[in-house]
């Protein structure tokens, strides 16, 4: 049942973030910080694609996706219709990597340390989940400060 249940959040989450970049009427405004905004949205889209392409993309789906997270943050000034399609090819990787889990398989180990200490499957795909929704209120509220 969770497998369905994180499919379901995860293009849910991915598709409010693909509508949220859409919507910037100005599209420099992507690309804004300040003193106290330190991480554009565009910056902030970059790490949530970057992040779920590794893993979930990589680790469950083995798509070969090599990170390079420190782009996620420096990169600058790429057109929206360009975070656009990362996001769409990301909601498809998604979905098609979490299709090669079983149930049981999500009681086993994920493969890769990445946080404190090891969690199953189930543990690291909320917490992802978690993770893209955080920053996804991050960018909504980005969008309302600098689009205007």
């Amino acid at each position: 049942m969770l497998i369905p249940t994180l499919k379901t959040l995860f293009t849910r989450d991915l598709t409010k973030l693909k509508n949220e970049i859409a919507s910037y009427q100005d599209e420099n405004a992507v690309w804004r910080s300040n003193q106290y905004i330190n991480n554009s949205a565009g910056n902030l889209c970059l790490h949530i694609v970057g992040n779920l392409n590794t893993y979930i993309g990589a680790e469950i789906g083995k798509t070969n996706f090599v990170r390079n997270r420190e782009l996620e943050f420096s990169a600058k000034n790429i057109p929206k219709d360009v975070l656009i399609e990362k996001i769409e090819d990301t909601i498809t990787v998604v979905n098609e990597s979490l299709d090669k889990l079983t149930e049981a398989d999500m009681t086993k180990s994920y493969p890769l340390l990445v946080l404190d200490t090891k969690t199953t499957y189930a543990f690291f795909l909320v917490h992802l989940s978690s993770h893209l929704s955080y920053h996804l209120g991050q960018i909504t509220y980005h969008h309302r400060f600098f689009d205007h």
